[in-house]
């Protein structure tokens, strides 16, 4: 029974931590990256920082909505499929309802020189939560302190600054290099295993 209560009341924390996330996010899926941080890595303590910098890679490399993604994989971490249901609900439910309000009154909205403004300032607050993720992102990265994983994300800043290159082609360069980094270590030592069995 106290593990039933005990999944309920996580379910019910998910829910009301990516409802008020989601709720009250602006600008997209990279602002929520790092309210997601604050709040499951700082404040609940549901993850430590190297697990959401690894649900922040997936989701941001994946089809889809960088806040739903991370909802699923953070859903299903706390509390299995249950989990990434309530998870995505909560993740969901409030754009689905700003944006059919806002769909109702568009023109109106367009046409508003309040709103306007006030989505021109809003610009500003969204392009400093950016950048504290970038910075964030990247200390994970340096406390790695391994060259290949430095140099990797060098390499993708100056090539999608400088050379305009697809941030679609950077990440999959990056995935194909990440898995050949993997194995390849394994390749080079099973040999020597099966020597050493022999």
């Amino acid at each position: 029974m106290k593990t039933k209560d005990n999944k309920i009341k996580i379910l019910w924390q998910l829910f009301k931590a990516t409802f008020t996330l989601s709720a009250f996010t602006f600008g997209g899926g990279f602002v929520i990256v790092s309210l997601m941080k604050k709040k499951f890595v700082e404040e609940l303590g549901w993850l430590d920082e190297n697990e959401m910098l690894d649900i922040t890679a997936i989701a941001q490399s994946s089809p889809g909505p960088i806040p739903i993604n991370a909802s699923v994989i953070l859903g299903y971490r706390m509390a299995g499929i249950a989990g990434t249901i309530v998870a995505i609900l909560g993740t969901a439910i409030p754009p689905m309802i700003v944006i059919s309000l806002i769909s109702i009154f568009y023109t109106q909205f367009r046409e508003n020189k309040v709103i306007a403004t006030a989505l021109q300032v809003m610009r500003a607050g969204v392009a400093a939560v950016i950048f504290d993720v970038v910075i964030n992102l990247a200390k994970n990265v340096v406390k790695t302190k391994r060259f290949l994983y430095i140099g990797l994300m060098t390499a993708a800043f100056v090539g999608t600054v400088f050379f305009d290159i697809s941030a679609m082609l950077i990440i999959l360069i990056c995935l194909g290099i990440g898995i050949a980094d993997v194995i390849i270590p394994i390749l080079v030592k099973k040999p020597v295993k099966e020597r050493v069995k022999i």
